[in-house]
């Protein structure tokens, strides 16, 4: 179901968008611009990953571009290098479902192939199904092409993914289940518009202003984006303040989606002016490039270093964030070659061109992150120890969404009133009770997404809230949208009645007195295992 379609526009004030793929979705993309053909001039470029990067660079000097679509690894790498807004197309969970049911049509085993992180719900629906679904995740082409040979070696005959993955797929012999819906699709075109919508008044109010509409390259976000009432989230924003004292370099640690980037500009926009608040702010994802393209892009080059170098030459994001800092996403991804020159840029604050000798000083703060554990990654050989202990001289640990259950409620309502906002519509003036109403429901999931999870299921939410402005938000209807949030209930009313029957106490027994894993037992928060301890205590 989509919300309503905008109006049609005067060609002259029409918002520009350009789609950016080399696979299969480049089809779809086709199909459904003819769809918004009265409300964007839409372009298609048929490129990847550099060579799509440079050309929208180049043209950005001359025309005017308000959004880019683009979709998996190569969405991943435009977002942090190009200064247009970059949507990315997303697979929905009904989506992943279509494409598990017409894989199963021709193997019993299926393959899904996804980009840098595995589908964690998938687990948990292959072991309540009874479906035979190996994961497997790729960064870059040839590791995809592995990740593919390795799964026909295994016997899997049907390979579920998106464009790369599935002409990969066929040809290695396999059959490839497209995983993109046109409704997915149609939302990107939907974002995008609205983007492009609030790029333009933005704009309008900054030259009211006699301002810039935007700089690329300084933090957006800062303390006060760091929402949260839990425990956890105030040492948290304590040790940013402290941390953006230091110009030491920070090491934050945390699963996928909680926020690692935001933490890292609120470290910058905390810091005082001489260590870079007010100075450029530039990030990288290393495990969104390939090798060769990571180092010319943290290094630079120089004219002629290699086929399909810049006239000229490049300056890199080192130098790009010069008196800055610059925020180094999945550091464990470095390939063991660039993890060298990157620790002796960091010893010689000074760096050299791919394809030059002259050494260019450099003063950046490095900010770095990982989903994943650098130290068995140093004990295995696979990260350069010191280069793990010179960038972990500060260290944060991100607390998962799933550790700070209080929270839960207070992020749902502010992302849902927000996602509505982008939305142009109004919450109901009672959202916050139909937020608590629906509280025991989004408690008892496990959200192996974290926040960036929580934030999409409140922006799926607000476009049907938006399309049926009646519509109160109640769990029935939470869970119409997101069935997903019912499979843990599912499980739980399925429990042996014993279990079903067990007391707060005697979960809390049963986990040694751990209140944090009798409250995940039991899909709640700490606060109401502590009301339950209580109300049977008698007290």
């Amino acid at each position: 179901m989509r919300h309503s379609t905008p109006l049609p526009i005067d060609s002259s004030d029409k918002p520009v968008i350009w789609t950016v793929s080399v696979s299969r979705l480049a089809e779809l993309f086709r199909d459904i611009t003819l769809e918004y053909d009265n409300f964007a001039t839409i372009e298609p470029i048929n490129l990847g990953f550099d060579e799509a990067a440079r050309h929208i660079r180049e043209r950005l000097a001359t025309e005017r571009c308000d959004a880019v679509i683009s979709a998996g690894s190569n969405a991943a790498y435009l977002k942090g290098r190009l200064s247009v807004p970059v949507v990315i197309a997303k697979a929905s969970g009904f989506d992943v479902m279509q494409a598990l049911a017409r894989a199963r049509r021709v193997s019993e085993r299926i393959g899904v192939v996804s980009y840098q992180s595995p589908m964690a719900e998938l687990a948990e629906f292959s072991a309540t199904f009874g479906h035979d679904i190996v994961q497997r995740t790729y960064v870059t082409e040839e590791d995809a092409r592995a990740q593919i040979n390795d799964l026909k070696a295994a016997g899997v005959k049907a390979i579920v993914g998106a464009g790369l993955i599935t002409d990969l797929a066929e040809e290695a012999g396999l059959t490839g289940v497209f995983v993109y819906s046109a409704a997915s699709i149609r939302q990107a075109f939907d974002d995008a518009l609205e983007i492009a919508r609030l790029s333009s008044w933005e704009a309008s109010r900054a030259r009211a202003r006699g301002g810039n509409a935007g700089d690329t390259l300084r933090a957006k976000h800062g303390l006060n984006d760091l929402k949260g009432e839990s425990p956890a989230m105030e040492k948290l924003r304590q040790a940013v303040v402290l941390y953006a004292k230091s110009p030491a370099t920070v090491l934050i640690q945390a699963e996928t989606g909680c926020g690692k980037e935001l933490v890292a500009q609120a470290i910058h926009r905390e810091s005082p002016r001489t260590l870079g608040a007010n100075r450029p702010f530039v990030a990288v994802n290393c495990g969104a490039i390939a090798e060769s393209l990571l180092e010319s892009e943290l290094f630079g080059h120089e004219e002629g270093a290699f086929t399909g170098a810049r006239r000229g030459g490049h300056a890199g994001l080192f130098e790009a964030a010069n008196r800055g800092t610059l925020f180094l996403d999945e550091i464990g991804e470095m390939p063991l070659a660039l993890q060298t020159r990157l620790l002796r840029v960091l010893e010689e604050r000074e760096v050299v061109r791919v394809g030059g000798t002259r050494p260019i000083p450099v003063n950046v703060r490095i900010i770095s992150a990982t989903h994943c554990d650098l130290e068995q990654r140093v004990r295995e050989g696979r990260f350069r120890a010191d280069l793990f202990y010179r960038l972990a001289v500060l260290r944060l640990s991100l607390p998962p969404l799933r550790e700070r259950r209080d929270d839960i409620a207070l992020l749902a309502e502010w992302s849902l009133k927000n996602a509505l906002a982008a939305l142009g519509a109004r919450p109901h003036p009672n959202l916050h009770a139909e937020i608590q109403a629906c509280a025991p429901l989004l408690l008892r999931y496990g959200w192996p997404g974290n926040v960036r999870e929580l934030r999409n299921l409140c922006e799926r939410l607000a476009l049907f809230l938006a399309a049926e402005p009646l519509q109160a938000l109640t769990p029935g209807f939470v869970l119409g949208v997101a069935p997903e949030l019912g499979a843990v209930a599912a499980v739980q009313a399925n429990m042996p009645a014993p279990a079903a029957r067990e007391t707060a106490t005697q979960v809390l027994a049963r986990f040694g007195g751990r209140r944090d894993a009798a409250a995940d037992y039991l899909g709640i928060s700490r606060t109401t295992l502590w009301r339950r301890l209580r109300d049977e205590a008698g007290g």
